[in-house]
């Protein structure tokens, strides 16, 4: 009845969780949300007030497919401020968020008998995005200890003569995870000699680094014709819900892509663009600020982390989110006998038993983990992890 292309999509990962929460929630039941991938902070003000301005000013109606060329010199101002790249609006696409400008990249570039390198553990929609051009996703071990750096004997043993694409997602979700110059540079050396693969930085946590700071991957090698940056507002910004996401890179990848979303999307929502030029180019204390928070919050939930017998997890250098191991606990046994045999189940069973909401590692292709997200308040973290804790100790072995 349906195209082959939509069978090869997998379901989201957090539906299940989100309707049980719901049905907690609905028995008056408190639910504690680990789950989220959003900023819980409110838009910044003067971004909400440019997006105001646009309305009353009737800035409503189409703009061109991908993007206002304001908008476009804005990302570029923002990327030679922040991340020290010099580009031309040309070399700009504007997408309706991060996800569909990295969506719309595999549309133009992967087609059948392609094969596309993704860093295990992997976002959610790396390998959908991959599958349903017809390519096929290659899994490449990472190294826990060490940000979830490359295995590179494990990289070099997977490319073939039919690599066409490496996705590539520091800081990471769902580690946290954020690579090393040397990891960067060792890779890149890898490639020099394939300028037939695309190489995708993935980059929406790029202002949410809290050890060093962060390296755009296209300042390591500014000459290649095959590396494309992927930003967002979304993150940076709390901004989630405006869906504004760019792609700079290669002037004929980035004529293909507007191309491709005229015939699709259309241009991105014209308001939000207005409220987006604001966020790039306008004070940047909100940023600064945000990020002080989610540094405060990742040493917490470490802090409550480490309290559990049995749980590791390497600290993070990025993004809001820890990605603990609870290898322990796989092939335990809840007070009814039932095994926790996955990931997914240890993820319902703490949900059914404290109300603390997390996603799995079996989504992300880390069957051993559970993510948890600290975009949430100081004393849900706390009271969360407890939780999790005092759960852990009811199962049996």
């Amino acid at each position: 009845m349906f195209s082959d292309r939509i069978h090869r999509i997998k379901p989201s990962a957090t539906l299940e969780m989100t309707s049980k929460a719901a049905e907690l929630k609905r028995a008056n039941k408190p639910v504690y949300n680990l789950s989220v991938g959003e900023p819980d902070f409110s838009t910044p003000n003067h971004i909400q007030k440019a997006a105001i301005w646009a309305i009353n000013n009737g800035h409503t109606k189409y703009t061109p497919g991908g993007g206002t060329a304001e908008l476009k010199e804005a990302v570029c101002e923002k990327l030679y401020r922040d991340n020290q790249l010099t580009f031309n609006p040309e070399e700009i696409v504007v997408s309706c968020g991060g996800k569909h400008s990295l969506y719309n990249a595999c549309q133009v570039l992967f087609q059948k008998e392609d094969e596309v390198i993704i860093f295990k553990p992997y976002w959610v929609s790396f390998p959908d995005f991959v599958t349903v051009t017809g390519a096929k996703p290659v899994f490449v071990n990472t190294n826990p200890s060490k940000q979830n750096e490359p295995d590179f004997d494990d990289l070099i043993r997977k490319i073939t003569k039919n690599t066409k694409g490496i996705i590539i997602n520091s800081p990471s979700n769902p580690t946290g995870g954020v690579w090393s110059d040397e990891a960067i540079n060792k890779l890149l050396d890898i490639f020099k000699k394939r300028p037939d693969v695309w190489i995708f930085s993935d980059e929406c946590y790029e202002q949410l680094t809290y050890d060093k700071p962060f390296k755009s991957i296209a300042t390591f090698a500014p000459h290649l014709k095959n590396l494309l940056t992927f930003q967002s507002c979304s993150k940076t910004y709390a901004m989630t819900g405006w869906r504004i996401g760019y792609i700079a890179g290669n002037k004929d990848l980035v004529k293909a892509v507007s191309k491709l979303q005229g015939q699709s999307t259309s241009c991105p929502n014209s308001i939000a663009q207005y409220a987006a030029i604001e966020a790039l180019t306008g004070d940047q204390s909100c940023v600064v600020n945000m990020k002080k928070i989610f540094h405060t919050r990742r040493d917490l939930v470490l802090k409550e982390l480490y309290k559990i017998s049995h749980v590791t997890c390497e600290k993070p250098n990025g993004a809001f989110y820890v990605f603990p191991n609870f290898k322990h606990y796989i092939n335990s046994f809840d007070s009814s006998g039932k095994k926790i045999q996955t990931s997914s189940d240890l993820s319902l069973y703490i949900l059914d038993q404290t109300g603390v909401v997390t996603v799995a590692g079996d989504s992300f292709g880390a069957p051993e983990n559970i993510r948890l997200s600290y975009a949430t308040s100081n004393e849900t973290i706390s009271t969360a992890v407890s939780l999790i804790g005092s759960a852990l100790k009811k199962l049996d072995f």
